[in-house]
């Protein structure tokens, strides 16, 4: 009995092993780049150089990168939101011109 445990066990740590090699062709999307004191979480003062700026989709990624988050999203004033709180997501606030009012993260 101890042999054929021997023999699953080293047949399982193989296909461990053969799972964690590269194929070094293979193509992989690049990885986001996140803030290094952050993992994936949102933090706020990052962004906080966006208030008082015109909203774009431009600026939105260059706070959502500068917050360390892994999602963002503009909210506007008659924008209806859940209020669950997503740790990884960062809001950024528009006024009705569509001003960057208040960053924050939920």
């Amino acid at each position: 009995m101890f042999p054929m445990r021997a023999s699953l066990v080293t047949l399982l740590a193989a296909a461990v092993l053969a799972g964690c090699s590269s194929g070094g062709s293979a193509s992989k999307a690049p990885e986001p780049v996140v803030a290094a004191t952050t993992d994936g979480r949102c933090d706020a003062s990052g962004a906080g150089f966006a208030v008082g700026k015109s909203a774009s989709a431009d600026l939105l990624e260059q706070a959502r990168k500068a917050s360390g988050s892994q999602l963002a999203r503009i909210l506007k004033p008659t924008d209806v939101i859940t209020l669950e709180y997503r740790s990884e997501r960062l809001n950024m606030h528009v006024d009705d011109k569509g001003v960057v009012s208040r960053v924050n993260c939920g």
